[in-house]
């Protein structure tokens, strides 16, 4: 996979939803999940780790989980299943936005028929100053495309 560079910006095409399966993240306690693709190093990320996620029917993480640092945000953009955190379920679908603090032990299942699509966002809790329209600032230039 190849990403590009510039001076402000990296960018990776991950390819379609559909071809996560071609993935495989080895897990160094839990052994290998296909559908799983990590982007922190592809994009030379330093302030969090985003990663995209394909479950099939019947699928699921074997384990529960805790950070000892990281809240994250799983944001569900196709297919069905179930999330737990706490030992509470919460059903979960496309428009799905789950928010996990780094104590919350977690863990997700597809149990439909269908695929089960994911992005999973992780940033170290109680880092962000502001909010994000205070950190943006106006850039004093045209706004052009090609045409």
């Amino acid at each position: 996979m190849e990403t590009r560079t510039g001076k402000n910006f990296s960018a990776v095409d991950a390819g379609a939803w559909r071809d996560l399966a071609q993935h495989v993240y080895g897990h160094p306690k839990g052994g290998s999940f296909r559908g799983k693709l990590f982007l922190k190093e592809l994009l030379g990320m330093t302030s969090m780790e985003v990663s995209l996620g394909r479950l099939p029917p019947g699928a699921g993480l074997p384990f529960l989980h805790r950070h000892q640092e990281h809240e994250e945000v799983y944001i569900f953009v196709g297919g069905r299943g179930q999330f737990q955190v706490d030992g509470e379920i919460l059903e979960v679908h496309e428009g799905t936005v789950v928010r996990v603090a780094p104590d919350g032990a977690r863990s997700w299942r597809n149990n439909s028929t269908g695929d089960l699509y994911y992005i999973c966002v992780q940033a170290t809790q109680g880092t962000m100053k502001g909010d994000t329209t205070r950190d943006g600032v106006g850039v004093d230039r045209p706004m052009t495309w090609p045409t």
